[in-house]
């Protein structure tokens, strides 16, 4: 019997431990399942990377090329220093007796996973094997046997020195941001220097400038080149001791399978079965997209931080940056509270100190390595803030409400500036809106951005949730007078409603509608002049934290209804290459909903507020299935690191969060017969739903915590501690299910 019950127990374990198929015998481990090429082939903009990095870790690579097309990388990657932007130096091992700081090199039988890659280069005359850790790397480089081998390590722009088997150096960001970098190689070369006028020049130990390049020449008998490396933000010397700390040896093959354990044990915080082996590559290539930002910073307990130029001590809380806040309020920063609570405690922290090192003491909206770059619009960091503090993550929130009030109204609300407010802020704060410029009037306000413009309807619309949001952070310090104020100004988006049209339309300072006006297609290059990116359709679904008013704004749940069918019914009007000429970002179209943009990802989910949940569940499963594919092109727009990926996660699980700031989620279309999430000190939330499948995608009944749940929601609280959501699927919409009560919005301006 003792027999018997421990390998029943060890089954159960192996069970847990991995993620396997029903479909089939063999056993995955969930890392199997992610596959970085996903999306690399955009449909216009810009492409996902396959991104070598353990879960917000400091290193980051990926081969430095457009995109999957691209028939040459150029050498081998060292550090990735800002998401899908920045790489800096390079590594270029060559045979060639001719030296270049830096080579492009056709490849051939790449083979990319979270934690390295292997990689052939220059008609496969070259083999590179690459690993990674939290701040250092090692490759394993393999020549041919007839000639001799070359290693290169350039700098775009800074300094460089070699000394012996160790190259090491700096590469400039900007005017106050470094990289450095200490490489070494287990084998002696024969040779070290600088590379002048394609030689190495022995004579020289050290190069400054643009693409200044230390070289090794290693001997003919030598055909395996052992390198490891260290990074760090802080010196050249930190970047030595990085290395030491984290790697120990040469053994590539080692380290990989410390990598591949530690993003495993990662993935498998969230757990599915069911479905099949496409939808399951799609899960969790997206899961381990929304660990690639932010970033911690912190080395030995230190970091640099870019907000003051300064190197600080991190007293045992993790510095994190460079995270578009814009795009990751919306789900990113939702997915992480449920499953990495104490990281997300830290990345806010890191938000409240980078507002204490900036001069102003502004909440950031763009953070990144070399600074906040105050890129988009609006002012999103006080949504992660009010969702935190909502479900009940501990934030300093007197510190938080102060810095996000003085970024809102001390900084100006044009879009990518980082100015002090100038009038049309004046203007927000007296009229309710942003002014729109008649065609033809000349721009007044030196703070708007000469290309992305005003965008007064986004700036309006995303500014009252924000407000909203705000109000929410004050109620909780007791700030009475400040939160009835800004629950106020949550409703300064009925400003800009036009009730004639039922759409959200721009007005100039006189208040005059700006006429005649296509919701298509007026404001010029991705409708900035009024909009942002997207076009009126979808600005008209943007007041998430009150759906209700919106409803009644509109007449009515069947008028509601009326216009979200016409969104995804309505054609674009023009070719596609006029349409997507105008608005490159506005893919993903299903009619004028754009599934490619994250003003978009929660449209699907509103027919819940309106009494017909059925429709977003074959809404949800309509949008997962038709852009979202686990082939090259199966991203349908910019995934921006997390922010379009973790809609995937929420959606494929069966709920997603409408509203940061209000600790409720929309319950969707699980694709999957069961899933496990891991919110940690032993607590778990499951998703159980029998007889799911790509035909069985409306909810049939439902239970939450073993009690008949009739609502298409339900609170944080009903899971924070663990629980269990039964959702009982069908192939035909149950139309009386989860129409009792709707989800909560702040209600109806009396």
């Amino acid at each position: 019997m003792k027999k018997i019950v421990s390998i029943a127990m060890l089954a159960g374990i192996l069970s847990l431990a991995a993620c396997h198929s029903e479909h089939s015998e063999s056993v995955k481990s969930c890392v199997d399942y992610v596959n970085p090429y996903i999306g690399n082939v955009s449909h216009l903009l810009v492409p996902t990377f396959p991104t070598v990095q353990l879960p917000n870790s400091m290193l980051r690579i990926y081969p430095e090329r457009a995109d999957y097309t691209s028939e040459r990388v150029n050498g081998l990657p060292i550090i990735v220093t800002n998401h899908r932007e920045r790489s800096a130096f390079n590594l270029t091992p060559t045979q060639s007796e001719v030296l270049s700081p830096v080579i492009a090199y056709n490849y051939d039988n790449e083979e990319i996973h979270p934690y390295g890659f292997t990689v052939e280069l220059d008609d496969n005359r070259m083999k590179a094997e690459y690993a990674l850790s939290h701040q250092s790397a090692i490759y394993q480089l393999t020549f041919e046997t007839d000639k001799q081998p070359y290693v290169l390590v350039n700098t775009r722009n800074g300094h460089i020195k070699v000394d012996g088997n160790a190259i090491s150096g700096y590469q400039k960001l900007d005017e106050q941001t470094k990289v450095y970098l200490y490489i070494e190689t287990q084998e002696t070369p024969e040779l070290v220097g600088v590379v002048t006028e394609g030689k190495i020049d022995s004579s020289k130990v050290d190069a400054d400038g643009q693409n200044a390049c230390a070289a090794w020449r290693f001997a003919k008998s030598i055909s395996n080149v052992h390198l490891r490396y260290g990074v760090s933000f802080i010196s050249e010397e930190q970047a030595q001791r990085n290395l030491r700390r984290e790697i120990k040896d040469y053994d590539v093959k080692k380290l990989a399978e410390t990598g591949r354990k530690i993003w495993n044990e990662t993935l498998s915080k969230i757990k599915v079965e069911g479905g099949s082996e496409a939808d399951k590559t799609l899960f969790y290539s997206s899961l381990y997209r929304t660990f690639e930002r932010p970033i911690c910073l912190s080395e030995d307990g230190r970091y640099y931080s870019a907000f003051d130029g300064q190197v600080h001590t991190d007293n045992g809380i993790p510095f994190y940056t460079d995270d578009w806040i814009w795009d990751t309020y919306r789900a990113a920063h939702p997915l992480r509270i449920l499953i990495e609570a104490e990281k997300e405690e830290h990345i806010i922290n890191s938000f409240l100190t980078m507002a204490e090192q900036m001069e102003n003491f502004w909440m950031p909206t763009f953070p990144e390595v070399t600074g906040d770059s105050r890129r988009m619009n609006s002012n999103h960091a006080v949504a992660t803030v009010a969702d935190a503090i909502y479900k009940g993550l501990k934030v300093d929130a007197s510190k938080a409400f102060e810095a996000c009030r003085k970024g809102m109204e001390e900084k100006t609300l044009a879009p990518w500036s980082g100015k002090p407010a100038g009038w049309i802020d004046k203007f927000y704060r007296e009229k309710g809106y942003i002014p729109a410029l008649q065609p033809g009037e000349k721009e007044t306000d030196p703070n708007v951005h000469p290309f992305e413009k005003r965008q007064p309807i986004a700036v309006t619309l995303g500014t009252s949730y924000d407000q909203w949001c705000l109000s929410r952070i004050a109620a909780t310090l007791g700030k009475k007078e400040e939160a009835d104020y800004y629950s106020q100004c949550s409703y300064n988006y009925r400003n800009v409603y036009n009730v004639q049209t039922g759409f959200f339309h721009p007005k100039d300072k006189n208040g005059k509608w700006i006429e005649p006006f296509d919701y298509r297609y007026s404001g010029g290059m991705g409708a900035r002049e009024y909009y942002g990116e997207n076009n009126g359709w979808v600005y008209r679904w943007d007041v998430p934290h009150n759906i209700a008013d919106l409803i009644a704004l509109m007449g009515g749940n069947e008028r509601f209804i009326h216009n979200l069918d016409s969104t995804f019914a309505q054609p674009l009007g023009k070719s596609k290459y006029e349409f997507y000429a105008q608005l490159p970002d506005h893919t993903g179209n299903v009619g004028q909903f754009s599934m490619a943009n994250e003003p978009s990802l929660h449209v699907p989910y509103l027919y819940n507020y309106a009494g017909q949940p059925w429709k977003t569940q074959k809404r949800i499963r309509q949008m997962l299935t038709t852009w979202f594919r686990p082939d090259l092109m199966g991203m349908p727009g910019d995934e921006d690191g997390g922010g379009m990926s973790s809609f995937i996660v929420f959606s494929t699980l069966g709920f997603y969060p409408v509203t940061p700031g209000m600790p409720v989620y929309n319950i969707g279309s699980p694709m999957f017969t069961y899933a496990r999430i891991d919110l940690g000190d032993g607590k778990f939330f499951e998703i159980e739903a029998p007889n799911a499948s790509p035909q069985n995608k409306y909810i049939q009944k439902a239970t939450l915590n073993g009690k008949v749940l009739d609502k298409a929601w339900f609170n944080h609280q009903d899971i924070k501690n663990g629980g269990k959501l039964v959702l009982v699927m069908g192939k035909q919409p149950n139309k009386t299910w989860g129409v009792s009560a709707v989800p909560p919005s702040v209600g109806i301006k009396k």
